[in-house]
């Protein structure tokens, strides 16, 4: 909990009141932009290692295509030779190239043109990329501040609003320039341009035993504002990983849910925002479409009111109503009693969106999991009040100390329902424990569990399944408790992605882009031929406990009409006798009306009777008409 840290936070009584009102104000519109700046030293220890960078470039422009496609990426080659223009070169003309590096790609939305166009490189770079970039000479650094001026404009000129700026800088060289030199003093300056523009440097190692110690330690510290002794060497396999995986903005939400107030008493509250776990998955809306020219159909949603007849039900009155001009309709007695929208929502919001604490209980008397709704993460916000940072985090260690879990009721925003919910101190997991790079995502703080209530708890009847005919004897239950013990794994959800959306995007990648991408899913965290193992030395005690599977007889195919076989079924009565009141007159002395269709009831009403009902009409009002007029 570092980020928690009071003696890092802000203090904002001392600013001005310009200052505190442009620190109060938090902006969240504008897009993400990624500008990847790989160095061609790579080359130097072999093709395989910039053929690797080069493939977590192609992997974040594939992924990057299927999350979004309103982020900017951009791609620049630092300490090349030669510096060619990029296909679109009108892009740069505002902006100078210094020597030594090569604009391959400006900040540009992605789309399927510069993903082929990339893809077509990436087809003949292994043999083309010495004598069309090259390796700047004679060492092979070119001037690192440069390129940190060249990254900074194009950011800044790329025309659009952004709100999260990185940079990732993929090497194996742990200085750009000796320590000794002044272009290694003028490199270090540029860490403070960076933080003045709230641009995120990253260093992408292509080695996993990278030195940060002679440059990067001291320039990352410098860009971000912070001590040097807070900085911790991230794990480069990690970098990888997660600079590949443009995906992970799919499956977790940065951005917080909304904004509340957590109240603890009567003058003591603090200032909290709250967060999905995981982001749920939008898939693409169905339409639909004309067949002649494939033009999609616009639909509008109309609310029509009728009055109808009690006797005839024809529509006496008929008007258009908007959606918040609905209302709810139940009857108290004799009386009716309408409530509209407004009043609904007026009692809904007898206060603001807000959490107030009700006690405390032991951790134990939780459940481990509950079904009724997936639970949120909370995290404290100093922009709103002051302080709240330090109540979080104080009441965050004493219910860490003592094991206990905060009962409140949540009110998470307007004209929605009060719940009842949990409180449940989390910690991060430590690197040594998982080294998957997404349980990292998952910080210190509160878990909001939502207890669930009396419509959430089923009752299940145990008759109809817990018959004799069902049940097994005490051998076969324990053999089967061995099974289960054998076949256990470890699930981990968050190395799962959704199987339904992971197969629409490798469709929708070997549709545009003759792409194919494997997407084994959960079989990641099977083994099926170690588990097969786990269970062989136990078949010969199946098949003494419960005897040997007998093999279900097949059911024969239906024969074809031509065979011999009966048709489909056809209405059992033709249009043709009803015509005669005769043999619909039969018909209802004998009992038979109801053998009608529901078309073949409204012609027997209409022809035989003079009645017309709407289409509407059920079969069983239908026939009531007829008994009632034959009688």
């Amino acid at each position: 909990m570092s980020t928690w840290n009071p003696e890092n936070d802000v203090d904002l009584l001392s600013c001005s009141e310009d200052e505190e009102d442009v620190a109060m104000k938090r902006d969240y519109h504008g897009r993400e932009a990624l500008l990847f700046v790989v160095d061609a030293n790579l080359q130097t220890a072999g093709k395989e290692r910039l053929m690797d960078a080069l493939n977590i470039i192609r992997t974040a422009f594939t992924s990057g295509l299927l999350v979004s496609d309103k982020d900017l990426i951009g791609l620049i080659f630092a300490n090349t030779k030669h510096s060619p223009l990029p296909l679109e070169a009108s892009a740069i003309d505002n902006i100078v190239v210094p020597d030594n590096c090569a604009v391959f790609l400006p900040l540009r939305q992605l789309n399927k043109a510069i993903v082929e166009h990339y893809l077509e490189f990436m087809g003949g770079v292994e043999l083309q990329f010495e004598n069309e970039y090259g390796l700047a000479e004679p060492d092979g650094c070119g001037r690192f501040d440069l390129m940190i001026r060249l990254c900074i404009d194009l950011l800044e000129k790329c025309g659009k609003k952004l709100n999260n700026a990185k940079i990732a800088y993929i090497t194996d060289v742990s200085s750009p320039h000796p320590p000794s030199s002044n272009v290694f003093q003028a490199a270090l300056q540029k860490a403070t341009d960076l933080e003045g523009k709230e641009f995120e440097f990253h260093v992408i190692p292509m080695v996993d035993d990278f030195d940060y110690e002679p440059f990067y330690k001291e320039f990352i510290t410098l860009s971000r504002a912070i001590d040097i002794d807070s900085f911790q060497v991230p794990d480069p396999q990690v970098l990888r990983e997660i600079l590949a995986d443009r995906k992970l903005k799919q499956d977790f939400l940065r951005r917080c849910l909304g904004h509340f107030s957590f109240y603890l008493g009567p003058n003591l509250c603090m200032s909290i925002q709250y967060y999905n776990y995981f982001q749920k998955h939008n898939y693409p809306r169905k339409v639909q479409i004309l067949r002649r020219d494939n033009n999609v159909v616009s639909s509008k949603r109309v609310i029509m009111v009728q009055q109808k007849d009690e006797e005839s039900q024809e529509i006496q009155h008929e008007y258009q109503i908007k959606t918040t001009g609905g209302w709810y309709q139940c009857k108290v007695g004799d009386q009716t009693l309408r409530i509209g929208i407004d009043k609904i929502n007026s009692v809904r919001n007898l206060h603001k969106p807000r959490m107030m604490l009700l006690g405390f209980k032991h951790r134990s008397s939780l459940p481990e999991f509950s079904y009724s709704k997936p639970p949120n993460f909370m995290y404290p916000d100093d922009l709103s009040i002051i302080g709240s940072k330090r109540l979080f985090r104080a009441l965050w260690e004493r219910c860490l100390a003592r094991e206990k879990i905060a009962i409140c009721l949540f009110m998470s925003k307007r004209n929605s329902t009060p719940r009842y919910v949990a409180l449940v101190p989390v910690e991060a997991p430590e690197r040594g424990q998982d080294q998957s790079y997404r349980s990292l995502l998952c910080g210190d703080g509160f878990k909001i569990v939502y207890l669930p209530e009396a419509k959430h708890i089923r009752h299940i009847d145990m008759c109809d399944w817990n018959s004799a005919g069902n049940s097994a004897s005490d051998e076969g239950v324990e053999f089967f408790q061995k099974i289960i013990k054998k076949l256990r794994f470890d699930y981990q959800p968050n190395l799962i992605n959704d199987p339904n959306l992971e197969a629409l995007q490798a469709n929708l990648l070997a549709l545009s882009l003759d792409f194919t991408s494997e997407n084994p899913g959960i079989d990641n965290l099977l083994d099926k031929t170690q588990q097969d193992k786990r269970i062989e030395k136990f078949l010969p005690s199946y098949e003494e406990i419960f005897g040997p599977e007998v093999e279900p007889a097949k059911k024969r195919p239906a024969k074809p009409v031509k065979d011999g076989a009966t048709a489909s079924k056809v209405a059992k009565i033709d249009m043709e006798q009803i015509k005669s009141y005769d043999f619909v007159e039969d018909l209802i002395q004998k009992k038979l009306i109801a053998n009608c269709t529901g078309p073949q009831l409204h012609l027997i009403l209409d022809q035989h009777f003079g009645l017309k009902l709407p289409k509407s009409a059920t079969k069983a009002k239908m026939l009531a008409k007829i008994e009632e007029l034959s009688a």
